[in-house]
């Protein structure tokens, strides 16, 4: 028997679950590209893009994924030769690092492993080295979506600038954009780069690069960067194309607005505090399984870990079980262990990951936990109990 016959719930961190404002919005006909109500709309969006980013920068969007938009915000401020300092604690730090070595940018990593947090004294040990300031860039993942580590930007920029450092701090926050508070120019970012299908709701297909003078200073002295990931004519575009490096992708666009028009609606404090209360919740949970079990969450810090992704642990191969256990008989769709472990190791099979961004409400998170939960006994996995009653005082307290 099988309960998993209603609407499926994509538990996953990103695509994220699509609102229905968003969906009746891309559902229409293609309209003019050239004149008229979508050319007016598109240039209405860049300043709600800019609140949901805490900016008075710059904007350019791209057609593509987040890895697009780690390629477009590298080639615009790195070249061939150039060096790339990584600050790396997980699976997507070291993504974007790769991405810079197949553009020729020398890289120095330091790698904080998929728990700890970024040393800062070992950092300030390696701007102070450079005495030559090789170091052009400083790449940090706000939150790594592997790993659920969410890192200090704000300190990062803090050492940056007390050391005297001239690099640019470059912020992924593809995985937080909308969800865990970020403060792009309060915090000292002077890149930051997004993408659709997380917090802002979208289906894949968006990558966006914000930018500060700072960044666009560095761009001008570039001595070349490629006509398409070029941000220089989607920023300050001429024609309504430019924006897009050519033919606009219509219908995301739609989406986007009413996804902003729902952000603006309710506010980016309360958007943050959504997401922030029914994390705790997540973790309530997940502490309560813990108790008298062998469920563990990656991230031990509260303050140090994502609103918008939690990943946890059990014995292997019980992480693979329980997401084939929900999946089947509920309904959900729980994130695999990506990063956690190299795929076919045994260890793989000991992660999973709950999604929690986005289009969420309280309903939803408890419908998830519900699931595991049920998904816990029926697999005769040790578990503590009474998670659902400590996930529903969190959230019954935040009201």
């Amino acid at each position: 028997m099988t309960f998993a016959k209603g609407r499926g719930y994509l538990a996953i961190p990103g695509p994220s679950v699509m609102p229905e404002e968003v969906l009746r919005a891309m559902h229409r006909t293609a309209p003019n590209i050239y004149e008229g109500d979508l050319v007016e709309m598109v240039a209405g969006m860049i300043p709600d893009l800019r609140r949901v980013a805490r900016t008075e920068g710059h904007v350019a969007i791209y057609i593509s994924n987040g890895h697009g938009a780690w390629e477009a915000a590298l080639s615009n401020v790195l070249a061939p030769g150039e060096t790339m300092l990584v600050l790396a604690t997980g699976r997507f730090g070291h993504g974007w690092a790769d991405m810079a070595r197949g553009l020729g940018i020398e890289l120095q990593v330091l790698d904080f492993g998929l728990r700890d947090p970024i040393d800062l004294d070992q950092l300030e040990t390696t701007l102070r080295a450079d005495t030559a300031h090789k170091i052009r860039a400083i790449t940090v993942t706000h939150v790594d979506t592997a790993t659920s580590r969410r890192n200090d930007v704000a300190a990062v920029s803090a050492l940056r600038d007390a050391v005297g450092h001239p690099a640019l701090v470059m912020a992924d926050c593809i995985a937080s954009l909308a969800c865990d508070r970020f403060e792009m120019d309060d915090w000292g970012a002077d890149v930051m780069v997004g993408a659709s299908q997380k917090g802002l709701m979208v289906p894949p297909g968006l990558g966006f690069v914000f930018f500060n003078d700072r960044a666009a200073l560095q761009r001008a002295g570039m001595e070349r960067v490629s006509r398409y990931w070029d941000w220089v004519p989607r920023s300050q575009p001429q024609f309504f194309y430019n924006y897009f490096g050519g033919t606009a992708p219509t219908h995301h666009l739609f989406g986007l607005r009413a996804a902003l028009d729902m952000l603006m609606a309710e506010g980016m404090e309360a958007v943050w505090a959504r997401h922030a209360g029914l994390a705790r919740a997540i973790w309530a949970a997940c502490d309560a399984w813990g108790r008298e079990g062998a469920l563990k969450l990656n991230i031990n810090d509260p303050g140090a870990r994502s609103h918008a992704v939690t990943a946890a642990g059990l014995p292997t191969p019980m992480g693979t079980r329980l997401r084939d256990w929900v999946e089947a008989h509920a309904g959900l769709t729980l994130g695999i262990g990506l990063g956690m472990a190299e795929p076919g190791s045994p260890e793989y099979h000991g992660y999973f990951r709950m999604g929690h961004m986005g289009h969420i409400d309280a309903t939803m998170v408890l419908g998830m936990l519900g699931a595991v939960d049920a998904g816990l006994k029926a697999l005769d996995i040790p578990h503590g109990q009474d998670a659902l009653g400590a996930a529903t005082k969190v959230i019954a307290a935040s009201v």
